[in-house]
């Protein structure tokens, strides 16, 4: 599991939608959904405030986890 999953899947464990973590970020959906499919990069700035609204430390968007039933 790399970053865009897992920002996925703490985005989706909070009930969010990507316009609404998008406005919160001050982003573009269209940019959220980029960074999750992994075709662009988020600045540290972005990382870090993704961090503070998912409720997680940067370490743990970054850490590479199993995917499920692997």
């Amino acid at each position: 599991m790399s970053i865009g999953a897992n920002i996925r899947r703490l985005r989706e464990k909070q009930g969010l939608t990507q316009a609404e973590l998008a406005s919160r970020l001050y982003i573009t959906q269209s940019m959220l959904c980029q960074i999750e499919r992994e075709t662009k990069n988020p600045s540290l700035q972005v990382c870090k405030s993704l961090a503070d609204i998912l409720g997680c430390r940067m370490e743990t968007l970054l850490a590479e986890q199993p995917e499920p039933g692997a």
